[in-house]
């Protein structure tokens, strides 16, 4: 069966995460639909993660096994047809060799979180960014992530409903940037636990609002605790950006 790789591009708001759930609204349930509508099969689309209810993605990788040859263009335009009004959109798609899989065969995964530093409230950003109303020293947040990157034991930044065999994760990017009233901070590693950025960027926000200092975040990633992690940031401000094979 051929495979093909798709790149998606999706609105995370109305949806209850990327996976397929029961009686729920998903990128997953939406997109193996619009395949079956295309095909008549019943295949499952496969992603290279497992996106949060409310997360967005400007470059979400899956494959999908199709019964037969399809040009790539076909595969797109018609799968965004099917899968109007939901905000998703196939941006293309490739034909792959078998053993390509979106998940296991990616390097590295890259994500952004958007903060708005603003005391006004968001009206174009609203569920797209998140606002911080307190000043954020941008520059303090940046120097104390750099003590998460590497090698850790992230216990503390993970989420208590997290399935993965092991807390210890390499992060190998982890920076934050103010351009005016946004503060962005960019996450990249191989793969991630469930909520880990989330947890990082509300423990840094705590860095940037003069609550934490750079001691206070590198003691909490030490005591492995997810107690000690400050507030998780809403999923609104965080998209994945893009996944590299």
């Amino acid at each position: 069966m051929p495979r093909y790789k798709l790149t998606i591009e999706y609105d995370g708001t109305p949806f209850a995460g990327w996976q397929i759930q029961a009686d729920q609204v998903t990128v997953q349930g939406v997109l193996t639909a619009a395949v079956e509508a295309l095909t008549g099969e019943k295949t499952l689309v496969q992603g290279a993660g497992r996106t949060d209810a409310g997360v967005h993605a400007r470059a979400q990788v899956a494959h999908v096994d199709l019964a037969r040859e399809w040009q790539t263009d076909t595969v797109r335009d018609a799968l965004n047809a099917h899968l109007r009004p939901h905000p998703v959109a196939v941006l293309a798609a490739e034909r792959v060799a078998d053993d390509f899989n979106a998940r296991t065969s990616a390097r590295q995964r890259h994500y952004r979180y958007r903060i708005l530093n603003r005391r006004a409230d968001l009206t174009l950003d609203l569920r797209h960014a998140w606002r911080v109303p307190r000043p954020l020293d941008g520059m303090a947040m940046h120097e104390a992530a750099q003590l998460l990157v590497g090698k850790h034991d992230f216990t503390t930044f993970r989420s208590t409903e997290c399935q993965a065999a092991s807390p210890v994760k390499t992060l190998d990017r982890l920076d934050v940037e103010r351009h005016g009233e946004e503060v962005i901070v960019l996450a990249c590693a191989r793969s991630f636990l469930h909520n880990q950025v989330r947890s990082m960027v509300g423990s840094l926000v705590a860095v940037g609002e003069g609550k934490w200092n750079a001691d206070d975040l590198s003691q909490a990633l030490a005591a492995r605790d997810r107690a000690r992690c400050g507030q998780v940031a809403p999923p609104d401000g965080l998209y994945l950006m893009r996944v590299d094979y």
